[in-house]
């Protein structure tokens, strides 16, 4: 492959988002609630990749969010997971999302590597600073003061490691490395594309100095259109290109009150309000994923897809917000669904046609 798919030629590019973690990014009782099973994640990612679907993205849990349900325990290592899936896929770009302290750059460095040259130049790596305390403890760690100070030693020590044959010495604050070296390189013989999920300011100045594209959240389309604005001046002082991506939760049915009467059963009448307290107030706390008037008026949106932008209605409504994205400057958005394996068809079949036909995909 000589084009990452995530550079290909859609104007509007999807990616499939947390099928490596049970429940996805719901916090939901339904009992159609997306469970991992390996089978199920090989029959959504066929799913994806014969669709055209740009990439594949997992996100990085170690402890799940408690409640009657423990969501995003049972969840599969993201190396590991991209790896797997490089063998039972054709197209699709295959992701790994990556808590920078969690993971050593050389090792991040081999592994990424590892998934590159098996799935032919289709790996990408998700950087994240980590945002749960209580994973961190698991590691017998601490959060930084300066996460992204971290981050930015950690990836330049990647590209180092890719860009030279020789073994070299680093010091810096957060790493110390003796005659690092590492085999193989990426196929293209560089750092294969990279993604910041990043929402704070500290987070987008790391994107427009080391990553491809910024990852991130809003409270509406119009918001977005602010953070892109934001990325563009960040990136011409840089004398970089770095697009941004969204990130959605997707209820499509023939009718919008289907929709909506789906949403409201799983995301309020059937949410883990439990795990949902815990996941909100972790998050609320510690991290900058959200607008702080995210946290305070759409606790559906986290019951329904972990705070992401809810795409509830028809293909149709699905098909035009999507448009709207575009206009306002998005490079592209992953999809997430109660159930991956049982509600992608039916997005394909019905909502990509309509984006070819708007001219955001061919």
């Amino acid at each position: 492959m000589t084009v990452h798919p995530i550079h290909g030629p859609n104007r509007f590019k999807l990616g499939i988002f947390a099928a490596n973690a049970d429940g996805g990014l719901t916090v939901t009782k339904v009992p159609e609630r997306w469970p991992a099973a390996w089978e199920g994640v090989v029959a959504a990612a066929r799913i994806a990749d014969r669709a055209g679907i740009e990439f594949f993205l997992p996100i990085a849990r170690w402890k799940g969010f408690e409640g009657e349900t423990n969501s995003r325990q049972y969840s599969y290592e993201t190396f590991t997971f991209a790896a797997a899936l490089s063998g039972v896929t054709e197209r699709i770009g295959l992701f790994s999302t990556v808590h920078v302290p969690m993971v050593h750059p050389l090792f991040a460095a081999k592994a990424l590597a590892t998934v590159d040259q098996a799935s032919n130049g289709r790996a990408g790596l998700n950087i994240v600073a980590g945002w749960n305390p209580d994973e961190f403890a698991m590691f017998g760690l601490e959060r930084v003061e300066a996460p992204y100070d971290q981050a930015s030693e950690w990836i330049e020590i990647i590209s180092r490691l890719y860009a030279q044959t020789a073994p070299f010495d680093h010091e810096g604050t957060y790493y110390t490395m003796r005659n690092a070296v590492t085999l193989p390189k990426p196929v293209a013989g560089k750092r294969p594309p990279v993604l910041n999920a990043a929402f704070s300011p500290p987070g987008r100045a790391f994107a427009a100095q080391n990553a491809d594209f910024l990852f991130t959240t809003f409270k509406s389309i119009a918001a977005g259109k602010t953070t892109i604005e934001d990325m563009a001046a960040r990136s011409a002082d840089t004398g970089r290109q770095v697009g941004v991506y969204t990130t959605t939760h997707v209820v499509c049915r023939p009718t919008r009150a289907e929709a909506e009467a789906y949403y409201h059963h799983y995301a309020v009448t059937m949410a883990d309000t439990a795990a949902l307290d815990y996941m909100m107030g972790k998050q609320s706390a510690n991290a900058s994923n959200h607008d702080p008037e995210t946290y305070q008026l759409h606790r559906k949106w986290f019951a329904g897809g972990a705070g992401t932008f809810p795409l509830i209605g028809t293909p149709q409504d699905i098909a035009e917000q999507m448009v709207e994205m575009s206009r306002a400057g998005f490079a592209g958005t992953t999809v997430s669904f109660v159930n991956f394996a049982q509600e992608l068809p039916y997005f394909c079949d019905t909502v990509l046609p309509l984006l070819v036909k708007a001219g955001l995909r061919t």
